[in-house]
């Protein structure tokens, strides 16, 4: 197995954002047009925080309705913020940083994804389905 890899070699470069002032109805959509389980929030060019789906599914009452899931969901959606859901206080990787360390760090945490950041601007995100795809390609 390769050594010393950067983060940058793995992460999605071409990083969906959404604003901390959009709505979860907004989160949602994004989530679903793009197939993707993590959003990093932005207020201007400085992320936030980080959306996951999870989050998003965990205030949605839709499992247990289906006649008018899409009402409900929107309801309850409107009852929160972008920013009462994501996780704040988020740690971030630079692209520099190893896949092993990244790795590593994942491992040591209750999260799955990482937004990538150098001097300030958001250039990736890598997540743990990155870290599984470079594995399954060393064998």
């Amino acid at each position: 197995m390769k050594k010393r890899v950067p983060v940058s070699q793995i992460m999605t470069k071409n990083v969906v954002t959404i604003s901390v002032t959009d709505d979860l109805v907004t989160a949602e959509e994004l989530f679903k047009k793009h197939r993707i389980r993590h959003i990093p929030v932005k207020s201007g060019n400085e992320v936030q925080g980080m959306l996951s789906y999870t989050d998003l599914m965990r205030i949605s009452f839709a499992d247990a309705i289906d006649e008018h899931e899409q009402e409900v969901d929107t309801m309850v959606y409107n009852m929160f913020t972008i920013e009462q859901v994501m996780a704040k206080n988020v740690i971030s990787v630079t692209s520099n940083t190893t896949v092993q360390d990244t790795a590593r760090f994942l491992a040591q945490r209750d999260f799955h994804a990482l937004p990538v950041i150098d001097d300030g601007k958001l250039v990736g995100i890598v997540t743990t389905t990155d870290l599984i795809n470079y594995l399954l390609q060393q064998y």
